[in-house]
């Protein structure tokens, strides 16, 4: 593969049915700066059959066992040739001109010593509506306190963070990707484009007593915050999804 300026993975395992709905969002925004990476967990259904149907606009896949998503995720930032790496889901979307937008503000700005840049996610229900916008950047007073950026479709700086940091600590099975951001701790040099990227769907892991958990030990690990406040952000995040749910069924 040859360098681009933007490397897409996506991990899969059982996805088949999002994957192409995930695809169909991607694929008419393709151009000679992107390429697209599949790293797939050994699917047991249809996943396969949809990669090769789309296999001519895929620089790289591959289907074997791993460890969870940010295994997968470490492996494609191996085979990326992208300056800048973009995830996202198999169950996740691309709005409509979202890669433009990266490439416009790539193109006018020089990014080259940044670590990050994170837009905005619309979160929604299995009805498509629209349920609260994600996102408010990645800020050093917001993320010690919790993961403020909307990671689906962020990017990620290849040289800058993964080749200075390393990879995703498989040790987190959902908050992974908010505890390499808090490495570099305020450090971390990032970028918030209030745009609208990318639609990612309730009932995800990563909104769930789970999520609360890891991010509560991910904050304990990096000290980004004194014990007590600690404590009283994971009661208070842990509540919030309770009445969130209970809202949700009412």
């Amino acid at each position: 593969m040859n360098s681009n300026l933007i490397t897409i993975v996506i991990a899969t395992y059982n996805a088949g049915k999002y994957l192409e709905i995930c695809l169909n969002s991607i694929i008419p925004q393709l151009n000679n700066d992107i390429e697209l990476v599949i790293i797939d967990g050994a699917s047991k259904d249809d996943t396969i059959d949809v990669i090769k149907k789309h296999q001519k606009y895929i620089s790289y896949w591959i289907s074997e066992k791993d460890k969870g998503i940010y295994d997968a995720w470490n492996k494609g930032i191996k085979v990326a040739t992208g300056d800048w790496i973009m995830f996202i889901g198999a169950d996740d979307e691309l709005l409509p001109d979202a890669i433009n937008k990266y490439i416009n503000l790539l193109a006018n700005n020089d990014f080259s010593s940044f670590d990050y840049i994170s837009a905005q996610n619309e979160y929604v229900n299995e009805d498509e509506k629209l349920i609260k916008l994600l996102g408010n950047g990645a800020d050093w007073k917001l993320m010690r306190k919790g993961n403020s950026a909307a990671h689906v479709a962020s990017l990620h700086h290849k040289k800058n963070l993964f080749e200075k940091v390393g990879f995703y600590n498989l040790d987190f099975k959902i908050c992974a990707d908010y505890e390499i951001l808090l490495r570099k701790k305020d450090s971390l040099k990032s970028y918030f484009l209030q745009e609208k990227i990318a639609k990612m769907k309730v009932g995800g892991m990563s909104f769930s007593v789970k999520a609360i958990k890891e991010s509560y030990e991910i904050r304990k690990l990096h000290k980004t915050i004194i014990p007590l406040l600690n404590n009283l952000l994971f009661l208070r995040d842990y509540f919030a999804y309770k009445l969130f749910k209970i809202r949700k069924f009412v």
